[in-house]
């Protein structure tokens, strides 16, 4: 057989088992004799052969051994070649049970064939290549939005540097989580890293590739080689993967679009890159068969040993990722027990050749260094026509011990198997029986039968006291009842003859009912207040208490004994495989690659084991961030949000080559950064990182020639403001020193209104100088006056900084000093704000306070450069303008909140808490309350998320595109700021807003708003952190210090619930 007729035919299987696949995800049906007669009645026509078993459904005929145990035949449509590995039994354990149902729908046989014919490209690769392309596109219409939707970078290059040794994320260009997460997981594998680093393509094939496999894989290895070398060596925080993508794209031609799946991209990524490695060791080969070092790491074998009606047999298969269910198991070792076996095996074991059972087992003679399981966390639900994702817990350890599954400890794990089995059995009967203790009764409710025993005990025991009608039942008769004559006197009973109806006389007949419905409703006379026992002698009741005492221990020891009895059956099981000899093939987790969101959309990222940090790290995009085995396991394990491990990579932990660093051979330092790097793409990443300097060298000259453009503005203000006759508070320095000329009072204090703000400022001024001047009687000298007054306006706003005041009396708003003090601004800083106080010219109204004004204008012009750090200076007042700028933000928000005005409210409150938190980074005092401006935040996308989902709700065109609007342009760009702080509260949110959407997915509705809500959704479950541009901050009006003091306090005193401030 010729190349060419192998490879035909390896994608001829491939193509079968693709229909296959196909036909049962449409169908349902399992049965695979049925779907192949299905296939060959309609002649290849997918929608006939639908038809066919829809006809046929009335009764399916049951599947019978013989054809279930096809698959251990060679040369079945399980088997199919992996990469180049076409004249070796290999497996696909990957391929069946894949419930992808875009692509099942999507696809037709009729496009597959002509495909396939044209191009020898599987129906699979297709698929690949709609997502890749769609990927691409997406990247690039999101260049040309202008919306909050936008993924741009920072425009900061100093955002994007690279923290020294931190690892490098790969950017999102649209969909691509998947590749994130697979990429990050295998370039994590240092020895994989080596092999992709130094990959060399065949010399052959240098000048013009082959065949269409060449075309393909060699390119994409070029780029994948560049993109592990500025992973390795950039200087970027995260590196744009596109060329890479690109790549895959090109190879394949389409335009749908859906997300990938990360176990099924994981498996065709190895296949091409087992392509590009064989060709290489074809090439190098010298008449020995060659070595694929893809194959030797990421593939095993096993043996399948099996009784087919009654004939034994062992078949050797190759596995790459071994697919393992996750319904209906706890944990990891219950899913590969499962996979391990079979049908009924008990044959396995007997040597009855005549036997009508069949079953197999699966053992494995040979572990790759690198064990990759794809646990299927999707499955098809019939009745509502579409994939569903399951959510059950399953729980794997961090180190896992395959020694049971080894086929040269088949005999032993037979016989722990077999004791399990019967531990399980005696567990199951124990279980029984404490189950009959614990919930005793016939009847609908059950109740322990000890505590069964102890209510009876007390029954038996109370004592009866009877009440009398009149006292507690006459309340609940009708208005306008009588009471019977009886009814009066507290005894408990009531004398012979007398009751509560109309006297009649004796009579020995059965009397006949009369109808009252007033009386007859009253309950009797002589009901005790509690249940106990009418008649009980002494003696009755001590045998009743005695007997229910002893069963009641007896009970209590009988339930103690099955307890115990479990938990040792328990303990029995979970040691059966502790001893020495079967832990000797230890694997340890490298990787989890989880999946967040519902079966047909959602999100990637992975938790990856440093093992010279010993730690984990979580890789989400462009995120790179410290982690630990409590996060992966709260994010991994499932039943927990819609977040579960989907791919779990192991690692042989006796070959330490996989994760090993490289060292010098000759100096013996272990070698990092560029130097891991081959020649080539050390040129081709110092290229880059030069590129990314020269960013930042353009940005710092772009950024100091605005710093002076904005100082000489500074500059040309304040000769404006020297020259005019108008008053200007509190912003005029003296003109003759030109060492402070440029220095200029704060923003703050240059209020537009001075028959406002700088008249009360001045009133205080000139306050604290008529204080001093009383108090000093014998002080006539301006600077004695001045050093007085100075120390009476500290003393006043000292004062104010010790007040424990509520939060809508901040005096941090009424004066800066108020909020230099508060933060211990240095005791210089607050010195010459004071002065620059004193020495305002709107003062100069009577002589004293011009005398005062003078001296306090010569002291500043004696204060030398060397005694007051003009740029702290500056750096203490900036922080000032930005804790009322953020005041401003937080007060517009919070009124618009309040007016339910939540579109407009939003920008203010996510500045507000984002200012908030770069002030709070410096200080407790430096800001306000993060928790009221995240509580107020959060509440604000909650309602935007609610009026948009109700918009959705309506069907209504306008109304849909309005709330799909509100979700992308300002709910979707906020998400990552509620995540990237990690607060539990923030996380709830975000997953109820996930949530109400992610509802959607289980109710019809028109085709329309399902394409929709399936564009909107990936958006929405994009668990990335990068931060997404979104509108510049709101203009802010100006206000003077009265009217921002008034209106914040006016609203923060009307917030039903503010948390305390803190301070």
């Amino acid at each position: 057989m010729t190349v060419e007729q192998n490879v035909l035919q390896q994608h001829s299987q491939k193509h079968q088992q693709t229909l296959l696949n196909q036909l049962r995800e449409v169908t349902g049906t399992t049965d695979v004799q049925l779907l192949q007669q299905a296939l060959q009645v309609s002649n290849g026509d997918l929608a006939e052969a639908v038809a066919f078993l829809t006809e046929k459904n009335a009764k399916v005929p049951q599947q019978d051994e013989a054809t279930y145990y096809q698959t251990t035949q060679v040369g079945n449509d399980r088997y199919i070649s992996v990469g180049s590995q076409a004249d070796t039994n290999v497996i696909d354990l990957t391929g069946d049970d894949k419930d992808d149902l875009q692509r099942a729908i999507a696809l037709s046989l009729e496009e597959s064939s002509r495909a396939f014919r044209e191009t020898g490209i599987t129906d699979e690769e297709q698929a690949i290549s709609r997502v890749l392309e769609a990927s691409i596109a997406e990247n690039k219409a999101s260049l040309k939005r202008t919306h909050t939707e936008v993924w741009s970078d920072s425009p900061n290059p100093h955002d994007r540097k690279r923290m020294e040794n931190c690892p490098v994320g790969l950017k999102n260009v649209g969909n691509t989580c998947w590749f994130s997460a697979v990429i990050q997981s295998l370039f994590n594998l240092l020895e994989f890293q080596r092999l992709v680093l130094y990959y060399s393509p065949p010399a052959r094939v240098q000048d013009l590739p082959r065949n269409q496999k060449e075309h393909r894989n060699l390119p994409f290895m070029q780029e994948l080689r560049n993109l592990f070398s500025l992973m390795v060596g950039s200087k970027r925080k995260y590196v744009d993967p596109s060329r890479a993508v690109e790549i895959l794209k090109d190879a394949f031609k389409s335009s749908e679009s859906q997300q990938q799946d990360v176990s099924e991209f994981t498996h065709k990524l190895l296949d091409w890159l087992e392509d590009a490695f064989q060709m290489k060791a074809e090439e190098d080969r010298e008449g020995e068969k060659p070595k694929n070092p893809m194959v030797e790491l990421f593939y095993g074998r096993f043996q399948a040993v099996g009784v087919l009606e009654g004939k034994k047999f062992e078949n050797t298969e190759m596995f790459g990722q071994y697919p393992l269910q996750v319904n209906g198991f706890k944990d990891l070792h219950e899913c590969l027990e499962a996979a391990m076996i079979e049908g009924e095996i008990e044959s396995l074991h007997s040597s009855a050749e005549n036997s009508a059972k069949s079953g197999q087992e699966h053992w494995f003679t040979e572990l790759p260094p690198v064990l990759t399981f794809e646990l299927s966390r999707f499955e098809f639900n019939q009745a509502l026509g579409r994939p569903e994702k399951i959510h059950n817990k399953l729980e794997f350890p961090s180190m896992l011990y395959m020694d049971r599954y080894m086929d040269r400890n088949r005999e032993i794990t037979r016989i722990k198997r077999e004791e399990i089995r019967r531990l399980k059995e005696q567990l199951t009967l124990l279980q029984q029986r404490l189950e009959r203790y614990l919930s005793y009764g016939s009847g609908p409710k059950r109740f322990p039968l000890a505590d069964v025993l102890q209510y009876a005990m007390e029954f038996a025991s109370s004592k009866p006291v009877c009440t009398s009608p009149l006292e507690d039942i006459d309340t609940s008769a009708p208005p306008g009842a009588t009471t019977a004559p009886s009814e009066q006197g507290p005894s408990c009973t009531l004398p012979e003859g007398l009751s509560p109806a109309p006297t009649q006389a004796p009579s020995t007949q059965q009397r006949v009912p009369i109808h009252k419905p007033f009386t007859q409703s009253r309950l009797p006379p002589d009901l005790p207040m509690h249940p106990a026992p009418r008649h009980i002698t002494e003696e009755e009741l001590r045998v009743l208490e005695g007997c229910l005492h002893r069963w009641r221990s007896e009970v209590e020891n009988d339930t103690h004994d099955l307890q115990g009895s479990i938990s040792r059956i328990h303990r029995t099981i979970e040691l059966m495989y502790s001893d020495k000899s079967m832990m000797q093939v230890p694997f340890r987790l490298h990787a989890v690659l989880v999946h967040e969101g519902q079966a047909n959309a959602g999100h990637y990222w992975a938790y990856i084991y440093d093992p010279h940090q010993q730690r984990w790290m979580k890789y989400n995009d462009i995120s790179v961030t410290k982690s630990s085995w409590e996060e992966l396991v709260r994010d991994s394990f499932g039943g927990y949000r819609n977040a579960s491990a989907y791919c779990l990579m192991y690692i042989n932990d006796k070959k330490p080559f996989l994760i090993e660093e490289e060292f010098d051979k000759e100096t013996g330092q272990m070698l990092s950064g560029l130097d891991k790097l081959p020649s080539d793409l050390k040129a081709y990443v110092k290229e880059d990182n030069g590129l990314f300097d020269k960013e930042i060298e353009e940005w710092d000259t772009l950024q100091a020639r605005k710093a002076q453009q904005e100082k000489l503005a500074l500059v040309a203000a304040t000769a404006a403001a020297e020259t005019t006759t108008s008053p200007q508070p509190m912003s005029t320095e003296p003109s003759p020193p030109d060492s402070w000329g440029p220095q200029q009072d704060p923003e703050y204090m240059e209020q537009p209104s001075p028959t406002d703000d700088s008249k009360h400022l001045q009133e205080d001024t000139e306050r604290a100088i008529s204080k001093a001047a009383a108090e000093k009687q014998e002080e006539r000298s301006p600077e004695g006056l001045l050093t007085a007054a100075i120390k009476v306006e500290y003393t006043r706003l000292l004062r104010f900084a010790q007040e424990d005041t509520a939060p809508e009396n901040d005096y941090r708003l009424q004066h800066v000093i108020v909020y230099f003090i508060h933060n211990q601004a240095p005791k210089k800083i607050l010195e010459r704000t004071l002065l620059m106080q004193f020495a305002d010219r709107n003062l100069s109204f009577d002589e004293r306070c011009k005398s005062i004004m003078k001296v306090a204008r010569a002291k500043l012009d004696l204060v030398k450069p060397e005694e007051v750090n003009m740029e702290e200076y500056e750096m203490w007042h900036q922080d000032y303008r930005n804790f009322r700028e953020t005041t401003i933000f937080l007060m517009i928000g919070l009124e618009l909140f309040q007016k339910k005005c939540f579109v407009e409210a939003l920008m203010y409150l996510i500045y507000s808490y984002q200012y908030n938190r770069e002030l709070l980074v410096k200080g407790l005092y430096r800001g306000h309350n993060d928790e009221l401006i995240g509580h107020y935040r959060r509440e604000c996308l909650l309602k935007l998320n609610e009026n948009a989902a109700g918009m959705f709700e309506s069907g209504e065109e306008p109304e849909v595109c309005n709330g799909l609007s509100i979700m992308n342009e300002l709910v979707v760009p906020c998400i990552p700021l509620l995540l990237v702080h990690d607060t539990e509260k923030d996380l709830l949110a975000v997953e109820d807003m996930r949530n109400r959407w992610c509802s959607y997915l289980g109710q019809e509705m028109e085709p329309n708003l399902q394409e929709k809500l399936t564009d909107f959704l990936p958006k929405l479950l994009d668990c990335s952190t990068e931060i997404k541009s979104f509108h510049d901050p709101p203009k802010l009006p100006t206000y003077s210090t009265l009217e921002l003091v008034e209106r914040y306090g006016r609203v923060m005193a009307s917030l039903s619930r503010v948390p305390a401030d803190g301070r």
